[in-house]
């Protein structure tokens, strides 16, 4: 799969792959890999400095397969760090939309063709997952996502996005990679929150898809409750304070919006 084109549609527009960030998801990155693979989607698994059984997993899981790509970071960098490295490589390979997934079993796979379908007939935009939890989600974290959503609806003087904090969205990946030379994104967690504003700034479009979210029993978290609370606290000063000059242009873009749908 490494530098070769992807597989375009009739109107050379939609070339879509997946990118998983892996850190120590050996028991689960395979059937994850593997069904979005049955879908006939290239992924690439970026290994941001798993343990040796999460590596000898990826090794086995990648040989002899065309349709997996393996990327491995040195040092794990963070979510961020994997995901821009994937970016970036999928951009390289000509891909035209990259699907966003974790490794660890949270999200359905069998929305891939929904998430695709989407894509498809907006190529333009991103679009966001807009998670359905069951019984299985954590209080603090579910009440405690709606601190971030106020601040992005803030940030984006909208209400656009839906969910800001969901790792499982579609990209278009040129404005994507566009945004990623502008200036780094966040390495960590605050990724997913920062990137789906900042497309917004740049005027990409936002489709929001409900997709079924679970919180696996044994299920590999890494989420540092004070260190990446300070992350997202750093991060929305960052993004309010970014908004502010962009005021002027946001404001303009929603009446424009209001008049087009009059």
């Amino acid at each position: 799969m490494a530098g070769r084109p992807g597989p375009h549609d009739a109107a050379g527009s939609f070339a879509p792959c997946a990118v998983i960030p892996v850190y120590n998801h050996g028991r689960t990155v395979g059937a994850t890999a593997n069904a979005l693979a049955g879908y006939g989607l290239p992924v690439f698994l970026v290994d941001d400095g798993s343990n040796a059984e999460t590596r000898e997993v990826l090794d086995r899981l990648v040989a002899g397969r065309d349709d997996l790509r393996l990327i491995r970071l040195p040092a794990n960098g963070g979510k961020g760090k994997a995901l821009t490295a994937g970016f970036l490589a999928a951009h390289a390979a000509g891909y035209s939309h990259v699907l966003q997934i974790d490794a660890d079993g949270q999200h359905d796979t069998q929305d891939v063709p929904r998430f695709l379908e989407a894509g498809r007939a907006a190529p333009d935009a991103m679009v966001c997952g807009r998670p359905v939890y069951d019984d299985s989600v954590p209080r603090a974290r579910l009440y405690g996502r709606y601190l971030t959503h106020a601040f992005v609806w803030l940030e984006t003087l909208s209400f656009d996005i839906d969910d800001s904090m969901c790792g499982y969205r579609l990209y278009p990946l040129e404005e994507t990679r566009a945004e990623i030379a502008r200036k780094p994104l966040p390495s960590r967690m605050d990724f997913d929150t920062e990137i789906a504003v900042r497309l917004f700034w740049r005027g990409v479009p936002v489709r929001n898809l409900p997709t079924r979210v679970i919180y696996p029993e044994d299920g590999l978290s890494h989420f540092r409750m004070w260190r990446d609370n300070l992350r997202i606290t750093a991060m929305h000063t960052r993004l309010v304070l970014g908004m502010l000059p962009r005021v002027p242009r946001l404001i303009l873009r929603k009446f424009a919006r209001q008049e087009a749908h009059a």
